[in-house]
Order: structure tokens, then sequence, then C-alpha cells
């Protein structure tokens, strides 16, 4: 039965392949539409990005240095995640692993994503340790292994949470029907539409406690801030971040009556005035709804993969020696696809991501009209961060999702120079 659910005919993978490329096209247009391309406006003064303008020599070595040490186990890292994912696809890697499972075909699906998730975490593991050994050496992380240990886990534990129930509606809903990438893209947009408004209630609290940041004149100036923008705030809160790690960072979380500033603990040696720009930079993104259009894209994203899969995953089940993608045998196959759609797309991703970071730059510039703060802001958080000010091409083609500290500061001079502010 199963197998001939599977099998569909030509025209049918035909009109799923079709509906993919519609569905991709919609996708690129969305984003580009959405995409910010300039964060100031046409015939801006054009300031050039010169790292040695604004960090010693001994800073931009330890960012070099930070970056060469990190750089090893990254790669690696990232190469291990395309090769096991090639393997899956490729070779019946994942159908030999997961032939001995018994049970009830979605008990098997969830074991299969358990069992294949826990194979590739134990290779990875000792990266992750000599990466993190590398952040104590720079002072970054403030973890010892019990708390770095636990993190890792809960967050292998939530990634097999939501893998399981993709992969489970996807195969339920093939063996159910034959054209099964309709309700597949159908699910696959609701899932992520509902994890984005899952995730800051769920699962933000598994990592971080939060507390409301006690009455103080930077709360009240948080706040009121947040009412001139415009953008409703519930409350502030303080995340205990400083458990983990020395980094600074702030955000905005939740939508709409649920919105609330989120601050690092780290963040509040800070002064304040730099406090408050990095927090006007994350109201840029609530104001331009950043977070909703990324959510929309990635709702058709997961709707365009769905078609995709159908299409041509016949070409895959060969390789993969599997019979029917309604199968739990064919979870191998499916998590390698996923896994390299990720990889793939990340590029894309980082490019959007760029571009919505340096509006969110420019909305802060315009909210505070302070430069010169923005300036040391940005120094402070590279400096703290260990921030890479000058990353190789591939580097910040597959790593980069903001704009290096010096192309946020020679924005900032730019934007000084539109708006008659003297330049920091």
């Amino acid at each position: 039965m199963t197998d001939q659910r599977d099998k569909a005919p030509a025209r049918t993978r035909r009109q799923a392949g079709i509906a993919a490329v519609v569905l991709g096209a919609v996708v690129v247009a969305v984003a580009a539409f959405t995409t910010p391309w300039r964060a100031l406006p046409p015939g801006a003064p054009q300031v050039a990005p010169d790292p040695a303008r604004d960090f010693s020599a001994a800073e931009i070595a330890r960012s070099q240095a930070f970056d060469a040490a990190t750089s090893v186990p990254s790669y690696l890292s990232f190469g291990l995640t395309i090769l096991f994912a090639g393997l899956l696809v490729a070779t019946p890697l994942g159908a030999k692993v997961l032939g001995r499972l018994k049970g009830p075909w979605w008990l098997r699906v969830v074991l299969g994503v358990l069992l294949l998730t826990v194979l590739v975490e134990v290779v990875r593991w000792p990266l992750g340790m000599w990466f993190e050994v590398r952040l104590r050496d720079f002072g970054l992380s403030t973890q010892d292994w019990a708390g770095w240990s636990g993190d890792r886990l809960k967050n292998i534990a939530v990634r097999v949470v939501l893998l399981s129930i993709m992969i489970v509606a996807l195969v339920g809903l093939a063996r159910r029907f034959r054209r099964w990438w309709v309700p597949a893209a159908v699910g696959a947009a609701a899932l992520t539409v509902a994890a984005s408004f899952v995730y800051p209630v769920v699962f933000e609290p598994l990592f971080n406690d939060f507390r409301p940041m006690p009455p103080s004149p930077l709360r009240t100036s948080l706040l009121a801030m947040a009412e001139r923008d415009g953008v409703p705030v519930e409350d502030v809160l303080v995340a205990d971040a400083s458990r983990r790690t020395t980094a600074l960072n702030a955000y905005v979380s939740g939508f709409g009556a649920t919105r609330r500033i989120v601050v690092y603990d780290t963040l509040l040696k800070a002064p304040e005035r730099e406090v408050e720009l990095v927090v006007a930079h994350e109201l840029g993104h609530a104001k331009y709804n950043d977070v909703l259009n990324g959510t929309l894209i990635g709702a058709l994203g997961a709707a365009f993969g769905a078609a995709l899969l159908f299409a041509f995953f016949p070409l895959v089940r060969r390789r993969a020696r599997v019979t029917a993608i309604t199968e739990p045998l064919a979870v191998g196959a499916v998590m390698g696809l996923m896994s390299l759609a990720t990889v793939l797309s990340g590029p894309a991703q980082n490019v959007v991501s760029r571009h919505v970071e340096a509006r969110a730059d420019a909305h802060a510039l315009d909210l505070t009209r302070d430069p010169a703060t923005f300036v040391s802001m940005q120094k402070r958080l590279a400096t703290t961060n260990i921030s890479d000010l000058a990353p190789d091409a591939v580097e910040y083609v597959l790593y980069s999702s903001h704009p290096t500290a010096p192309q946020r500061i020679a924005m900032a001079r730019s934007w000084a120079l539109l708006n008659g502010v003297p330049e920091p």
C-alpha cells in the first residue's frame, strides 16, 4: 500500500514541480520586496569602512587571533554537516542505520530522528568542546562543563522534537494522500508560523531566566523610547546571560501585546546611552515587522520545500535505497535533504539579514540622533564580543548575518554627514 502511494505518476510530480517553481518565485519576490536594499536614502554620502580608524592594532590583532582560533572547529563542524547530509541523501546509510528499529511507523520515525541526530552529535561534540575552550581562552565563556553540556543537550532536544513533529506529519500525510505535497506545504507553512510565535514563550525560558528590570531611570527611558517610536512594549526584562557569556546583546521578543524588550545583564555594565542605542536598533526590527517578514518568507520557503521534495524525492529514493517516503527508513534521506537545504539557503538568508540589520542601525540613528554614541557602542560591542573586523569572503558569505563593525560605523558617519550632525 505505502509503495503505491509514494510512486506518484509523472504528471503529478510535474504538477508539484510547477508549484515548487511558482512558490520559489514568490519567495524570491517577497524577499526582494521586503528587504531594505538601502539603509540610507539614495545620494547619501559614502564613508568607507576602515578598521584602523577606530580600532587599535592590539584590538585588530586580537580579533584576527580569535578568528584564527575558532575557524578550524567551525569549518570542521560545517563540513561534517555537509558530509553527513550528503551520505544520508546519496547512500543507503540512513536505511541501514534505521533498519533494525521496531514498533509502529510513527515511533520508528521519532526513533530514527533521535538516532541519526545523536549519531552526528556524538561526532560533533568534540568540535563543540574545542570551540568552547577557545571561547574560554579569550574570556567570552563563563560556563562550566556541566552548564555547557546542559545547554547543548537542550538544544539537541529542541531540534529532535521539532524535527520529529515535521517528519511524522510528513510521513503521515504521505501515507494518507497521493498528492501529499499539498497538505504538507500548508502544514509546513503553518508550523513555521506557529514556531515563530511559540518560541519566545516556550523555548527561550529553557536557556535563560528572565526577570523584570527594576524601576530605574534606564527602564523609564527604554519604555519612553519605545512609546515615542510607536512600538508597544509590555515590559523590560533582564536575561541572566552572564552565567554563560561575557558577550553583550539585547533584543525585542514577542508580538503585539506580548512584545518585550530583553536586555542581557552583561549589557547593563555599558553606559546608559549605549544601552538605549542597542535597544533602539532592536525597536527598529519591531517597527518594520522584520520578524513577521522573516516568518512569512520562512513559511513560503517551507511550502516550497514540500513541493520540491515531492517532485524530486524519487531520484533520492533510489540512491538512498528507500522504497517510499511513507517508510520510516526514509527519515535519513529527508533529514539529509533538510540539512542541505539549510546550508544552501544560508548565504541568501545572510544577504537579506545584513540589509535588515543595516536598516535597524539607521532606525536607531534616526530615533536617537546620536552617531557619536552609536560609534562608541559599536566599538564596545566589537571589542567585547571579539567580532571579526575584516572577515574573508568565504566567512562573510557563510556566517555574516550582520554588517561588520567597521561597516556599521561607516554607515553612522554617512548618516551624520547626511543629517548635518558632526561626524564622530
